[in-house]
């Protein structure tokens, strides 16, 4: 894997364990990656204690003018398999920079209740990688979330939408919960871009049976899009090319070819 030079205050180079840093478990995680992930560029973002890792896959045939924000499930990393991963190095092939990015994460074992209180820096995170990508070029910027990836896309875009141009939302669930970073259904409705609200079949229950609630809310909307992929769980393990397929083509038809 690649490494950028320090081109910004918004990005350094690794250079073992870095000065900022995050939970012990997502310094883990971006040590992992160092070493595993063989294509795309690991760089940190942020400065002093905000730092976070992220990888950038550049587009194949086109500079960085079309950018998609990843933003990967519970507890999980930048390449989660296979959701994160397919996306990172697909899309580019479609000519999409992708920057996929690490999300604050409780101890492992932790519900999903306890990632609320995350919310917040997660929407920190959420704007300065918008604000990396449109450093390096990036004019249309769209973000793709997988479950709490996707609520913490929703809340940050309902706080501020900072300019995006698409959102694709994948499993994402409106929970029974009166905290004001559980509202998933309102951020829907106060979303004004292109959404695609897409989930698997046999998805997680609170995101299968309040389908019917988030395409109401979506009414609205007349750039609102659900879909749902059968045959599929949460993970969507059985044939992640057909989500990638689905997330690139909605990309195209929203925003227009690449």
């Amino acid at each position: 894997m690649k490494f950028l030079p320090a081109a910004c205050l918004l990005m350094s180079l690794w250079a073992g364990t870095p000065q900022a840093g995050g939970s012990q478990r997502e310094l883990d995680y971006a040590d992992y990656l160092r070493q595993t992930v063989v294509m795309g560029q690991g760089i940190w973002l942020g400065e002093g204690g905000q730092s976070f890792f992220a990888l950038l896959t550049e587009a194949e045939k086109s500079d960085h003018g079309r950018a998609v924000l990843l933003l990967h499930d519970m507890g999980e990393h930048p390449d989660q398999q296979p959701v994160m991963h397919g996306l990172r190095v697909v899309l580019p092939q479609h000519n999409w920079t992708t920057l996929s990015i690490q999300l604050p994460v409780r101890e492992a074992g932790a519900g999903r209740a306890d990632y609320y209180g995350l919310f917040d820096e997660a929407h920190g995170r959420i704007q300065t990688a918008v604000g990396y990508l449109r450093k390096i070029g990036a004019k249309d910027i769209a973000v793709v979330g997988h479950g709490m990836g996707a609520a913490m896309a929703a809340y940050s875009l309902s706080l501020d939408p900072n300019g995006l141009a698409a959102l694709a939302l994948v499993s994402l669930a409106v929970p029974d919960s009166s905290l004001p970073q559980a509202q998933t259904g309102q951020f829907i409705k106060n979303i004004a871009l292109p959404i695609l609200d897409l989930y698997a079949e046999f998805d997680l229950s609170e995101v299968v049976d309040t389908a019917r609630r988030r395409r109401m809310l979506g009414k609205d909307n007349p750039v609102y899009r659900q879909v749902r992929i059968n045959g599929e769980n949460h993970a969507f393990a059985q044939d992640p090319n057909l989500l990638i397929k689905r997330i690139y083509s909605w990309l195209a038809l929203s925003l227009g070819p690449n």
